[in-house]
């Protein structure tokens, strides 16, 4: 049966239209991307087969061209249309960290941190730039790899600090594992990184870790 043929509360676009879209489950809203299924499969048939496929929507979501335009019902155009809604959320995350001090909307500053960095399948440090009032001046990723005090050279991140003409900065990186508990090695780092920067007299007001759930804080837990 098509999705054209379901009651109206029943079909996904009208639920969304309707009763937002937190309401839908991860299929009906990959069926409203979708469009439409295929021979022998409606839009959310096919989403379900998709996402059985890959393993969960992160998993799809993330997919590289090649994986994702193999699959049935893909190609490379949906990969366009995914990437381009994709950088338009993380964009639209982006405006909303630079609206109001890092301190005064931290749920935001998570949530772009987050867009950033949750989807890299390697470690990648990255470093938010404040001004003297905590406005956002620039995001950039500095390192890529594996992630502890070797390969994160201080030196360049007060290169970077000096270069946005930054007064404090909030430090983060991902684990690719979804475990946002700190290692021994993050903890170690962020001392480092604390030092160096106070010799110029820049701030580190938090070190974020990314994983799965809500981006751990160091700050929060006493541990910087």
């Amino acid at each position: 049966m098509s999705i054209r043929d379901w009651p109206a509360a029943e079909r996904p676009r009208e639920r969304l239209l309707e009763q937002g879209s937190g309401s839908l489950s991860d299929a009906e809203l990959l069926a409203i991307f979708l469009r439409t299924g295929v021979v022998g499969k409606s839009a959310v048939d096919l989403a379900r087969h998709l996402l059985n496929q890959f393993g969960s929507l992160r998993l799809l979501l993330e997919a590289d061209q090649e994986a994702f335009s193999k699959q049935l019902g893909l190609g490379p155009a949906k990969f366009a249309q995914l990437q381009a809604a994709q950088e338009m959320s993380r964009r639209h995350l982006a405006e909303r960290a630079r609206q109001k001090p890092a301190l005064e909307s931290p749920q935001a500053v998570r949530d772009y941190l987050k867009s950033m960095l949750r989807h890299e399948p390697h470690e990648v440090f990255g470093c938010l730039f404040l001004d003297s009032r905590h406005q956002v001046l620039a995001f950039e990723t500095l390192f890529r790899g594996s992630i502890d005090n070797t390969s994160v050279h201080p030196r360049e991140v007060v290169k970077r600090a000096l270069a946005n003409n930054a007064a404090a900065l909030i430090l983060c990186h991902n684990h690719p594992s979804g475990n946002s508990n700190p290692s021994q090695s993050d903890r170690v780092l962020t001392k480092r990184l604390q030092e160096a920067l106070e010799l110029i007299d820049v701030r580190v007001l938090d070190h974020f870790i990314i994983g799965d759930g809500d981006p751990l804080s160091m700050a929060e837990y006493g541990w910087m």
